[in-house]
């Protein structure tokens, strides 16, 4: 079985806007530029605040049982589905969680996640 991973970094604005010029200054020359899909965080704080423990125990619900709802992950994690809410939203705009409707007309939402692993890079 192939491991999908997700790749989360932290680097400092300064270093993202000199990847960005680089990028840009290859494009112009013409040159090919292999695309780099990633995560990155502008410090260490900054991830840690948005992957706590319990938003990664969310992940890790998910994967190993693949709720059909976000108040089936609610039991599971024996947490509030308010707060459940929030972490999901959170979780889908970082683009470690997706969502989809269950039925037409209903609003239930089934969570998933599409990888095995995260790999964090944190530049030195």
């Amino acid at each position: 079985m192939r491991v999908k991973r997700v790749k989360i970094g932290i680097k400092s604005l300064w270093e993202g806007l000199q990847d960005f010029v680089k990028t840009a200054k290859a494009i112009e020359r013409g040159e090919r530029v292999k695309k780099e899909a990633g995560i990155y965080f502008e410090n260490a704080e900054a991830f840690r605040k948005a992957l706590t423990p319990k938003r990664l125990e969310l992940l890790r619900l998910i994967k190993k049982h693949q709720p059909k709802t976000l108040h089936t992950l609610s039991r599971l994690a024996d947490r509030d589905i308010k707060n459940i809410t929030q972490d999901i939203e959170l979780l889908k705009s970082l683009g470690l969680v997706s969502t989809r409707k269950e039925k037409a007309g209903r609003k239930e939402v089934s969570p998933s996640v599409d990888y095995d692993a995260i790999e964090l890079m944190i530049a030195v």
